[in-house]
């Protein structure tokens, strides 16, 4: 273990290098994540639940009229997008990589008598073809895959909609990075979000100017055990992001500062993309 400890600290990983074990569907990690998803004030997971809200008013409004459309909701979490999707008149299909997030969504969406379809699959693998009018994928999830990743799931997402389907999906933009400090920290706890027994967690952050990267790495040591997670990020400008669109196949882009309908200003900590699709006649 010490071996390892070593060969985590010694240097930074090389771009998009993946962690060392699981983080979505880890049996603890991902208990503490679903926690984070449904605390109604937190941003840490999903957004809170007023500007939730607002984000579906809005996206109903650019999709109107919804009653009957069909919306696929990738990174779906715990499906709180989802329900007001549904309520809203969306046919939702929700895809997220967390067997606790997909269970939990699954059975309030049983609870709540709401037909929504959940599957547990990494959507980098799904396969549709000309199903969806809707698909959105937020909260800033695009920039946590890697290029190669992205163009991949962007022509998959193409081949999902329908002509004249949209594609909502947003990232960090340059501002994400005034709060953002190189460095290290150490810390010891006898329990919490990375495990239920006592650990130390290393975190790391570093910017990888050249390529608009950075990286908040956790280096977990507990009693038996050593992991290093690397949770990466892209910083994205408008012309990146129309960019990977149009590599893809995407023609008509518009952008805003947010998934709730804000005015792309310089100041925005985010960009807001919508694609969509030429109808064919």
């Amino acid at each position: 273990m010490y071996k390892k400890i070593l060969e985590y600290a010694r240097r930074f990983p090389e771009l998009y290098e993946p962690s060392s074990a699981p983080f979505w569907d880890d049996v603890h990690i991902s208990e503490s994540m679903l926690d984070a998803h449904l605390d109604p004030d937190f941003d840490g997971a999903s957004r809170n639940m007023a500007f939730m809200k607002a984000s579906v008013e809005w996206i109903c409004s650019i999709c109107s009229p919804v009653r009957g459309k069909k919306l696929l909701d990738l990174g779906c979490g715990p499906g709180i997008y989802d329900k007001m999707f549904c309520e809203a008149g969306f046919e939702v299909t929700g895809i997220d990589i967390s067997r606790r997030s997909i269970q939990y969504a699954a059975g309030q969406a049983k609870q709540d008598g709401m037909d929504i379809e959940y599957i547990c699959k990494n959507y980098l693998e799904m396969d549709y073809q000309g199903i969806y009018d809707v698909a959105t994928l937020i909260y800033c999830d695009f920039g946590v895959l890697s290029p190669k990743d992205r163009r991949s799931l962007l022509i998959k997402i193409k081949r999902a909609l329908k002509p004249g389907g949209i594609l909502i999906l947003d990232g960090f933009t340059q501002e994400q990075l005034k709060g953002y400090k190189e460095g290290s920290t150490v810390e010891y706890l006898d329990g919490g979000f990375w495990k239920d027994a006592p650990y130390i967690c290393i975190q790391r952050n570093r910017l990888y100017p050249d390529t608009r990267n950075y990286l908040e790495q956790y280096i977990i040591i507990s009693e038996d055990d050593c992991q290093c997670y690397n949770n990466w990020n892209q910083i994205f400008s408008r012309e990146s992001f129309d960019m990977e669109l149009r590599q893809a196949g995407f023609e008509d882009m518009e952008y805003f500062g947010d998934v709730a309908g804000e005015k792309c200003l310089e100041g925005s900590e985010t960009i807001c993309a919508v694609a969509r699709l030429q109808r064919h006649f």
